[in-house]
């Protein structure tokens, strides 16, 4: 079967005859076997069959105008299917190329004549043979039929969609085209989401490519098989994408979000973008960057599920607030009440307390000067002796208590004449002495009494052994342990004829 002036060629209708068969074809430069017109530029794209390449041999009726590294009319060709693929060779002048082997499925080849010295072209054919790098693996089956048709204002094109739909089974090999159509006059932008070759940049295992226009190879805009691959905004209403994998390659996977616009000016529900982009009123904040840059998302309220709250209509709301408020007042009454109570409580206990239950410590006992159990010999003639008595017998009486934490008693010293802890100092001159200046005559023993009491009556600490406290204490020779002692201090020999004097002191502290 021939195809004539098939679309593989650029522009169509003005660069000669393209021929194409199932095994091959031929195409020739415009006017051929005539002189090529001036200012004339022409694209041939060859595309083989998966696991093929393209051999291409030029006739020998072959003239071009020869030139310095062919910088003027010549003919380029690349391997691959783009004006950037690598170059395998320029030509020109009146020897025809020699034979020209692609190493993928792709050849790129361009003519260019300027305006001067025209010549009758060139004539080539082609054939597709089998890529000798799967020489080993066989011819390739048939493919499944794996197409998809999309439309709207926005869209997503994913790799998913075979699986989903059934296109193809997973072991294998597709070649699956998505069709975008967009509203007349309005172009495609298309933003991948997500890529991944699973055996990347291998092109001849898996590819996706996009094509502009149709699905034809020189409407070919772009091709990806490495680990990148970027936006492309389309110029035409038709977008096609296409995804290759062999039967080893069906992990590989894509998502590209489509987004139909048109150029400024922008009419009323439409939303403008700052790229040159009018897109659809409704996709401004709906989740989505439609826009090259996220014009259309910036400035949006976060949107939230929609709750139960959402789904209450007045009376609903009308009981939940009636609800509300009196649990409310409620509330409030239950601490005015919880305020008040605890201070009657507390009145109360003031008004019951009773001082005498609270026994937070107990109190170091106080002592009384006690009453001596003898009375003073009847010996003591001595005028100031006697005073010094009569001042102790008033000291005695006029200080029945005595001040909180210290002791008031006295002990009988020793026979060293040692009296501790009295309240005052007291002279006590309390012996008999002979007329006729005889040796001293001992006085008679006195015995001080010393009662303690408590702050509080009722203590229960000291118990029995205090209550043999209160007893009376005969003063002993040698040293009191108590913490108030009683002191003794001299013994003084009279001037006045008397032998000897005995001095003793009282002393009690504060």
């Amino acid at each position: 079967m021939q195809v004539k002036n098939n679309s593989g060629v650029t522009p169509a209708g003005q660069c000669g005859t393209w021929v194409k068969e199932s095994e091959g074809g031929y195409f020739t430069s415009p006017n051929y076997p005539e002189k090529y017109p001036p200012e004339r530029e022409c694209v041939y794209i060859i595309e083989a069959s998966p696991r093929q390449c393209i051999d291409l041999f030029f006739d020998d009726k072959y003239s071009i105008e020869p030139s310095w590294e062919c910088k003027f009319d010549h003919i380029e060709v690349r391997d691959g299917p783009f004006g950037f693929s690598p170059i395998i060779g320029r030509f020109c002048g009146q020897e025809s190329p020699t034979y020209v082997r692609s190493s993928g499925r792709y050849l790129y080849i361009k003519f260019v004549a300027d305006g001067e010295l025209e010549a009758i072209g060139f004539s080539a054919r082609y054939n597709f043979t089998q890529d000798p790098e799967f020489k080993g693996v066989g011819e390739l089956p048939a493919l499944p039929f794996c197409e998809f048709e999309l439309n709207g204002p926005e869209g997503f094109v994913e790799s998913a969609q075979i699986a989903a739909e059934s296109r193809a089974l997973q072991t294998e090999a597709v070649d699956c085209r998505w069709y975008i159509k967009a509203p007349p006059r309005s172009r495609i932008y298309l933003r991948f989401l997500e890529y991944e070759m699973h055996n990347s940049n291998e092109c001849k295992r898996n590819f996706v490519a996009i094509y502009d226009g149709s699905s034809s190879v020189e409407h070919l805009k772009n091709k990806f098989c490495s680990t990148v691959a970027n936006d492309i905004m389309l110029v035409s209403s038709v977008g096609v994408v296409r995804m290759w994998a062999d039967e080893g390659s069906r992990k590989s996977k894509f998502r590209i979000l489509f987004t139909t616009f048109h150029e400024p000016p922008c009419d009323s529900g439409t939303f403008f973008c700052h790229s040159n982009m009018c897109i659809n009123q409704t996709l401004v904040c709906n989740g989505i960057q439609n826009c090259v840059f996220p014009w259309d998302e910036n400035h949006c309220k976060e949107k939230r599920k929609a709750s139960i709250l959402d789904t209450l209509d007045n009376t609903n709301l009308a009981i939940i607030g009636v609800t509300c408020g009196l649990v409310v007042i409620l509330l409030i009454i239950s601490v005015i009440i919880q305020v008040k109570q605890p201070r009657k409580k507390y009145i109360i206990r003031r008004d019951d307390f009773d001082p005498a239950l609270l026994h937070p410590g107990f109190e170091p006992p106080h002592y009384e000067l006690c009453t001596l159990r003898r009375t003073p010999s009847g010996d003591l003639t001595d005028a100031a002796l006697a005073e010094d008595f009569e001042k102790f017998h008033k000291l005695r009486r006029s200080s029945s208590k005595c001040i909180r934490d210290h002791h008031c008693g006295s002990f009988h010293g020793s026979m060293h004449g040692s009296v501790h802890g009295s309240r005052s100092n007291l002279s006590m001159r309390d012996a008999t002495i002979a007329a006729d200046g005889g040796a001293l005559v001992p006085p008679p023993m006195n015995m001080l009494v010393m009662k303690h009491s408590y702050s509080q009556d009722g203590a229960e600490g000291y118990g029995a052994e205090e209550e043999e406290e209160e007893d009376d204490l005969m003063m002993d020779d040698g040293p009191n342990t108590s913490q108030h002692h009683m002191h003794h201090h001299q013994i003084h020999h009279g001037t006045s004829g008397l032998d000897h004097t005995v001095h003793r002191t009282l002393s009690n502290d504060f």
